[in-house]
């Protein structure tokens, strides 16, 4: 049961509804234009079924890369000093405001045949661009800042009072880590793995200029979406629709309505 709160300002309520509006309008207009008659042939064909599972399978990966690479930078980020930090700092969140197609760029001007690793790479026999494992690295590039601002807010929210105590009743640094931290951080840590895979499963432009779009390795839906909206203008608005509803379902179970406390 809610018990009494401050209260909201009523003004609020008129730049809430708006921006509610705002959202919802243009769903509401895409769910108009679809084609119901069709969109279970569309739905049920070989290529959707393609994109979508290709999008799923890659953006779980790229969220568990997210977790591995990003916690380990925000707690060093959020729990250490040095020189240069900020400026590290500014770097590591660097996708976050930077073109995707600037983040497909970079990569393959790093990984792709002739960039800066692409010598070494093929003498390893590894040809990376334009694969399943381009998708999951482009994936995995624009997704990573978001994980590590969620953990690294929630780790300087928390303080360091608990980690403090433990590690003077002479708890390991990793027994800290693993005892105190990650459970003091836990809801930030989820919410940053929900925004990294939902990030990575609308992204576009890093994926299509790092791992192109051929069907069934790097065909994800977005890119699928994109190629429909020139050959068959309402396929495309029937296969957003199940992109909207797909991220909606991902979402609502990653992160359920608190309802009433």
């Amino acid at each position: 049961m809610r018990g009494p709160g401050v209260g909201v300002p009523r003004w609020l309520y008129v730049p809430a509804v708006l921006g509610l509006l705002f959202v919802l309008l243009p769903l509401v207009a895409m769910v108009s234009r679809v084609e119901w008659g069709d969109l279970g042939t569309l739905v049920g064909s070989a290529s959707t079924r393609d994109a979508l599972w290709l999008s799923l399978r890659t953006s779980g990966t790229s969220t568990l890369l997210c977790l591995l690479l990003g916690v380990p930078m925000a707690v060093v980020l959020a729990r250490t000093r040095f020189p240069g930090q900020g400026v590290l700092r500014a770097l590591v969140l660097l996708p976050l405001v930077v073109p995707p197609v600037v983040s497909g760029i970079a990569l393959l001007a790093t990984f792709g045949r002739r960039g800066v690793l692409g010598p070494t790479l093929e003498v390893l026999g590894l040809d990376i661009a334009f694969s399943t494992a381009a998708v999951v690295m482009a994936q995995t590039f624009v997704s990573l800042p978001f994980l590590v601002i969620s953990v690294e807010g929630a780790l300087r929210t928390a303080g360091e009072r608990y980690e403090v105590v433990a590690a003077t009743l002479g708890a390991s640094p990793t027994t800290v880590f693993r005892r105190v931290t990650l459970p003091l951080v836990l809801p930030g840590l989820l919410a940053g793995a929900v925004l990294a895979f939902a990030r990575a499963l609308g992204e576009f432009g890093a994926t299509v200029t790092f791992a192109g779009a051929l069907q069934g390795s790097t065909t994800t839906l977005p890119t699928q979406i994109y190629l429909e909206r020139f050959a068959d203008p309402d396929a495309a608005v029937a296969l957003s629709l199940v992109l909207v509803v797909v991220a909606v379902v991902v979402i609502g179970v990653a992160r359920p309505g608190r309802g009433d406390t």
